[in-house]
């Protein structure tokens, strides 16, 4: 009997509907791009389908081989450990699918190509009466406890900075991290620039990206000598949809493999040093599909730069998702910096004992983070015009 393929597209999952809606139209113009039959995608909360939703279509159409996308920026958590565990479960429940794992959207030139238009997008907005060598420009990433996550920020920062010829480039976080954006935006604004462009390096809208432009109207009160441009996040870009095509072609060339050598699960980082090791297990269960009722209607959407968006990472509660990475086939009991490989081959393995702990009030019994009290961070960004 021959394989049927078929392609699973899993996200964050986010409160905001927008942010759902504009996940659902990218898998939807990714299932007229891609050539593999069946596409579904699913989230790991607060909004329907779940990812174990979606399997069950696929494996309803009669799909075999799961090419499973994570929807996501960069390898953290959600990446490295709670996409693979719920894959893994499903596996397990279903042996006769085969799922196999690819890797992030990640640190790509044509990621870097898509930002670098959304940037140009604000630019030709706000005109060019400013040059760009008297811009400085702050990207702004979700932020995470993972600080190789972190470093892929700080890289786009860098080649946009070089690639559009700006005078200067900074990079701050919607939190778990450090700097935040009030105070990020707060020290590029004494750096003696005529303009400040805002750039929210994330997917999808929702709450973080709007109140990353709200603290920009806040800092930009305070300082009416400097103008503030606010770049669209990404969305559709048609570069983002192809990086997506080509993390599933990955998978079946066999080249999909994320970066392991600065995974702090697998070596000793800097800081991170007694998380590696770690086991894998999924802190989303207890929240899949709850919170898609809700709606913000505080501001405007679309691609305006007025008003922003999100990740689809609608996370107001202080917590991240970081955990721990083991994406290898077999029973391999979730025992990190254990010949793991990402990307082509991931059978993603059986044997899962999830002992999570958890209370339904979304705490999390995640490992601490080392920097939790940096007077610039790393609480998540309230909805007011200062940090709490």
């Amino acid at each position: 009997m021959s394989e049927k393929l078929g392609v699973m597209l899993c996200g964050h999952g986010s409160r905001d509907e927008d942010a759902v809606a504009e996940f659902a139209a990218v898998a939807a113009r990714l299932r007229n791009r891609l050539p593999y039959g069946e596409l579904e995608y699913g989230y790991l909360e607060f909004a329907r389908p779940v990812i174990r939703e979606g399997l069950d279509r696929l494996r309803h159409a009669g799909v075999t081989r799961v090419l499973a996308v994570p929807g996501m920026l960069f390898a953290a958590g959600h990446a490295k450990n709670d996409i693979p565990s719920v894959l893994n479960a499903y596996m397990a429940e279903h042996p006769g699918m085969r799922i196999e794992y690819g890797r992030e959207l990640a640190v790509d030139l044509k990621m870097v190509r898509a930002a670098g238009d959304r940037v140009a997008e604000a630019l030709a907005r706000a005109g060019d009466a400013v040059p760009r060598h008297e811009t400085l420009l702050v990207v702004v990433g979700r932020g995470s406890s993972d600080p190789d996550a972190n470093s892929n920020v700080s890289k786009v920062a860098r080649l946009l900075w070089e690639g559009m010829g700006f005078g200067w480039a900074e990079t701050a976080y919607s939190g778990v991290t450090f700097p935040l954006v009030e105070p990020a935006l707060e020290h590029a604004a004494r750096l003696g620039y005529r303009r400040i462009v805002v750039f929210p390096y994330f997917l999808f809208t929702g709450i973080l990206v709007r109140r990353i432009y709200d603290y920009t109207d806040a800092v930009a009160a305070r300082h009416p000598g400097i103008e503030f441009v606010k770049a669209p996040y990404l969305n559709d870009h048609p570069l983002v949809l192809e990086t997506f095509a080509d993390r599933a072609r990955e998978i079946l060339e066999g080249g999909g493999n994320m970066n392991c050598q600065m995974c702090k699960y697998r070596e000793q980082a800097l800081g991170f040093e007694a998380e590696v090791g770690l086991r894998q297990e999924s802190h989303h269960h207890h929240v899949e599909g709850i919170g898609t009722g809700a709606r913000h209607h505080d501001h405007s959407h679309g691609h305006g730069h007025q008003h922003g968006h999100d990740h689809g990472h609608d996370h107001s509660h202080d917590h991240d998702h970081d955990h721990h990475h083991h994406h290898h086939g077999g029973d391999h009991g979730h025992h990190h910096g254990h010949d793991h490989h990402h990307g082509h081959g991931h059978h993603h393995g059986h044997g899962h004992h999830h002992e999570h702990g958890h209370t339904h009030g979304h705490t999390h019994a995640h490992h601490p983070y080392p920097h939790a009290d940096h007077p610039l961070g790393p609480r998540s960004m309230t909805g007011s015009g200062t940090r709490r």
